[in-house]
């Protein structure tokens, strides 16, 4: 069925805008008007130009989907039937974009799909974990634990993320900082100073003529520069996307990068264990949740282990064992699992793991950042001794001479 682009006006009045997919334009006035919203004109897309559409769509906020499934989960728990969910999520949600996307659910599942199949229809809005997650749930009758899941795994992402911005955002601001200062005097106060020492007629030591000339270079080279250094970080931007192979050789890189490499890891690691205990608890086989979880770890370096972790385990090795011949998992990890393996309480030991590593992460985080603030602040240091030993020294020797 065709997307359409619609403008709308709520029951208050206000004007609504969205895309939805409908037979026409009689149904999209039928799917507006139960969703409480009154069409006032509307667009029919291309299959193109609705591709692109969902493209740059703005991702749903992860507390919108938060709000969403613990309505779910309520209602189920109460005993709604979950069509009638689906029609209060839609029509109570404040997102636009999940408004026009729980429309569609809603109609796949009255259509005779199910709740799976019709969140699958929308990748861009849900990961492939909340597709197997409900889907374990449809297979056991027990949506209620699915949507318990859901709702766990969506604020362990959050929470993840904001570590993530975390441990990056400080030192990106500390990092443009110190660029900007070294721009500053390299290309305005160093040429004006060291201009004055040329003037003098003297003898410059080496470290001064190594400044004069660095300023120079910045001064005739600065658009350059900072053209590369874009045109770089466009060309690795590209090359991840475009080429899987690419992508991995870079991951690897990152991933045994000095201290940054291990906090990539320990992320990877729990992104990956956390997943894999959600959908572990949810009762899917443990080879589902090996495919799932693999897709939440990020790294491609950490993704291709554990696809062989996976074959390993189709083939009938215990999983404990799978995990150390990759060689991607640390000694505690291994350890953890076969302990779990053995006393058959295999959920609680990936919790445990999941928990370490959450705080490691912080912990590793919080060290990186307080090591990466000195660590700029003595090259920022470094820079502005060495432009006054430069300056300075010439001008001390001029007055010696003058005496």
């Amino acid at each position: 069925m065709p997307k359409y682009s619609y403008r709308a006006v709520n029951p208050k009045g206000r004007p609504i805008r969205g895309v939805v997919t409908a037979a026409n334009e009689s149904d999209l006035t039928s799917r507006l008007e139960e969703g409480g919203l009154v069409l006032i004109d509307c667009k029919a897309m291309s299959e193109k130009t609705g591709k692109f559409a969902a493209l740059v769509a703005r991702r749903v906020k992860i507390r919108d989907m938060v709000q969403m499934f613990v309505q779910l989960e309520q209602l189920q728990k109460a005993g709604v039937p979950l069509m009638d969910g689906l029609s209060d999520v839609r029509d109570t949600t404040e997102s636009a974009q999940l408004r026009d996307v729980m429309s569609d659910v809603y109609r796949e599942v009255a259509e005779g799909n199910s709740f799976s199949s019709a969140l699958s229809k929308h990748p861009m809005i849900f990961e492939p974990i909340f597709i197997s997650l409900i889907s374990a749930g449809e297979e056991t009758g027990n949506l209620v634990e699915s949507f318990t899941q859901v709702i766990k795994h969506l604020k362990w992402t959050d929470a993840m993320r904001r570590k993530v911005k975390k441990a990056t955002r400080y030192p990106k601001i500390l990092l443009v900082v110190v660029t900007g200062v070294v721009w500053m005097m390299m290309g305005y106060v160093v040429p004006q100073v060291t201009g004055f020492l040329l003037d003098i007629g003297q003898e410059l030591p080496p470290v001064t003529l190594a400044l004069i000339a660095t300023s120079k270079f910045f001064a005739n080279y600065f658009l350059y520069i900072f053209l590369g250094l874009a045109s770089f970080y466009i060309f690795l931007i590209l090359g991840r996307t475009l080429s899987e192979e690419f992508r991995y050789r870079t991951d690897y890189i990152a991933l045994h990068t000095p201290v940054m490499g291990a906090v990539i890891r320990k992320i990877a690691l729990s992104q990956f264990c956390t997943t894999f205990g959600v959908l572990f608890t949810s009762g899917l086989e443990i080879l589902k949740c090996l495919d799932a979880a693999k897709l939440t770890a990020g790294n491609m370096v950490i993704v291709e282990a554990l696809g062989l972790v996976r074959q390993q385990v189709q083939e009938g090795f215990p999983l404990s064992m799978a995990l150390n011949t990759s060689g991607e998992f640390p000694s505690l990890v291994m350890r953890m699992v076969k302990i779990g393996e053995e006393s058959g309480n295999l959920t609680g030991v990936l919790e445990q793991v999941s928990e370490f590593y959450d705080k490691d992460v912080n912990d590793s985080v919080d060290a990186m950042i307080m090591m990466i603030e000195p660590a700029l602040t003595v090259i920022l240091g470094g820079i502005i001794l060495w432009i006054a030993a430069a300056v300075f020294g010439p001008i001390y020797d001029s007055f010696g001479n003058m005496g």
